[in-house]
């Protein structure tokens, strides 16, 4: 298990310290697309919450799982038609391509953001 928190890192680390964990899982992680996932989603907590994070990243016999906390309780929501001007709205979408699936969590202080891939059968990585 992983874990960064915005106190003591920037997004860019967090980008770096994925790749690395996941680096020893070479043989079936699209370590590209988790990258992009954990951007997309610690930027999108830095940018509409109260500026805190957390990310876990952990494995387990069946899945990879992305979590990004945040003090926000209002939930992320994907714009079905984003600006392609440059002002934003692709973030989401794109996280709900790449992850096998994508749910949001709600906790007393905040929410947390979850993406996760199976680590066998359709849809694995």
């Amino acid at each position: 298990m992983v874990v960064v928190d915005s106190s003591r890192t920037s997004t860019a680390e967090a980008r770096r310290v994925t790749a690395e964990f996941l680096s020893t899982f070479r043989a079936w992680v699209d370590i590209e697309a988790v990258v992009l996932v954990v951007s997309e989603l610690v930027a999108n907590a830095a940018q509409h919450t109260a500026g805190w994070w957390r990310l876990c990243l952990w494995v387990n016999r069946e899945r990879l799982v992305v979590d990004v906390e945040d003090l926000s309780r209002t939930a992320p929501v994907p714009r079905r038609e984003p600006d392609l001007s440059g002002a934003g709205g692709l973030g989401l979408l794109m996280v709900e391509r790449l992850a096998g699936g994508v749910e949001v969590l709600p906790r007393p202080d905040g929410k947390t953001v979850r993406a996760t891939w199976s680590l066998s059968g359709p849809g694995a990585l």
